[in-house]
């Protein structure tokens, strides 16, 4: 299983699921991380986290953490 958390900057993907339970999951569902969606993580902080997503036409900041639920292809 590959995460967000694992791309490279300037990498795209599709997401596949959302794992997670609850609010974390309502939340990123929220955020617009639904099944097929392209994300491309556009940069990383210099310490690692926060990520910078790009998804629907926006950018977005997540934890690394974050990221680790939402599995991609």
């Amino acid at each position: 299983m590959k995460t967000l958390a694992q791309l490279r900057p300037g990498q795209s993907a599709r997401v596949l699921r959302v794992h997670g339970a609850g609010a974390l999951q309502r939340r990123m569902m929220e955020l617009g991380f639904t099944r097929g969606v392209e994300v491309q993580l556009r940069k990383t902080a210099p310490l690692g986290d926060p990520l910078e997503i790009r998804l629907r036409g926006y950018s977005l900041s997540l934890r690394r953490a974050e990221a680790s639920f939402i599995e991609i292809a």
